[in-house]
């Protein structure tokens, strides 16, 4: 039996498909973690969902942004929706996407596993979070999102406020803030204040912002995170994190890391030709 975390898959559907041979992905005793962001840019997202929903009993995945966006378009007047990129209008007006959102907002922010001792979520963790408050965030949009509540927060998912979290928070903007930081967060000041312009690699920013994973004096947690999110990164291995966002989406891979075994093992498959470098400052 192995476990696997898999980077942003963002509609890759034939690297996805590629890598799980690769893997020699066994459903009948593997399981697989995705770090988020399984749509939007690839070409092929509706495929992407529909094979990760048929594995369902073989996988956990953590929500990324555009996952998340998703689900609020989904809330919107149909002709609104029609005016979204192609690939995902092919979701929304799919026979099966009722079953794919109610499938997809069930799913996690954050997911521990004690036995593995290995924490995933999509972007990263606030420096004041122990992981029992990281978890308690979550829980608490993941009640929201699987509740019929969940088109009230969907419809105020948007915008860069709070752009910290704090427990003075309440209700929509507590969520909002929790969002922002496991599904949008790369860089932060000491007190977990976003910036969400900045997304190049460590040492590009400006001065008094941190990566998540450095801040100075933030709390200690006794867990292995692995990650996406960051394709400007790429995989990183440190300070307890493991990032394995190889931006497939832009050309470059996807990747798998084996988290049952002692040593690290990583598992890639690069990707299509026609796929292409972002433009600045794209996510």
């Amino acid at each position: 039996m192995a476990t696997y975390a898999i980077g942003d898959v963002q509609g890759c559907y034939p690297e996805l498909q590629r890598l799980l041979d690769k893997l020699r992905f066994d459903p009948a005793q593997d399981q697989l973690w995705f770090c988020g962001d399984l749509v939007n840019r690839g070409g092929q997202s509706l495929e992407t969902l529909r094979l990760i929903h048929s594995l369902r009993e073989n996988s956990v995945v953590t929500l990324g942004n555009h996952d998340l966006s998703l689900l609020a378009i989904a809330q919107r007047r149909q002709d609104a929706q029609a005016r979204v990129n192609p690939e995902l209008r092919e979701v929304l007006f799919a026979d099966d996407a009722p079953v794919l959102f109610e499938w997809l907002r069930s799913q996690k922010l954050l997911h521990h596993d004690e036995r593995l001792n290995w924490t995933m979520v999509h972007a990263g963790l606030a420096p004041m979070w122990t992981l029992r408050q990281a978890q308690r965030s979550a829980e608490d949009v993941e009640r929201e999102l699987s509740s019929p509540r969940h088109p009230r927060l969907l419809r105020n998912l948007f915008g860069n406020r709070p752009a910290v979290w704090s427990t003075r928070l309440q209700g929509l903007d507590r969520q909002r803030a929790t969002i922002n930081t496991m599904t949008r967060m790369r860089y932060c000041d000491v007190n977990g204040r976003i910036d969400f312009e900045a997304k190049g690699i460590p040492g590009t920013q400006k001065p008094g912002l941190y990566p998540w994973f450095s801040v100075p004096g933030m709390r200690r947690r006794d867990t292995r995170i692995v990650c996406g999110h960051w394709s400007a990164l790429g995989r990183f291995a440190g300070l307890g994190v493991h990032a394995i966002d190889t931006g497939c989406v832009w050309g470059g891979q996807l990747t798998a890391l084996r988290l049952d075994s002692e040593e690290l093992q990583y598992f890639t498959v690069n990707a299509e030709p026609h796929r292409k470098r972002p433009p600045d400052g794209e996510d």
